[in-house]
């Protein structure tokens, strides 16, 4: 008989996983790696983690590296897309320093 091997996550899944465990308790739901979609419903995009409190609504864009103008121009994207949204906060995680920057 033979067993399935779980799948082996990557250094970008890694450091989502380590993010979300260290914010969950700041909010009231965490969501990882969340679609967006255009108005024609077509796949934009994706969120690596929205932290939802009080109906407000907090990005983090996740790097393995420092590549801060990167995800920068990735949050700008985002925060246009979810204009019908109240989004306070747009975060950057660095994966290798574990810092967490507000962009």
């Amino acid at each position: 008989m033979s067993c399935i091997e779980p799948k082996k996550l990557s250094k970008h899944e890694r450091y989502v996983l380590l993010l979300s465990r260290i914010v969950e308790s700041e909010y009231d739901e965490v969501l990882l790696n969340v679609p967006i979609y255009s108005r024609r419903r077509r796949l934009v995009g994706e969120i690596d983690l929205v932290g939802i409190k009080d109906g407000t609504y907090d990005i983090f864009e996740v790097k393995c590296s420092h590549r801060i103008m990167k995800a920068k121009r990735q949050l700008e994207k985002i925060r246009n897309h979810m204009r019908g949204y109240h989004v306070r906060d747009t975060f950057f995680f660095c994966g290798a320093s574990r810092s967490l920057i507000c962009v």
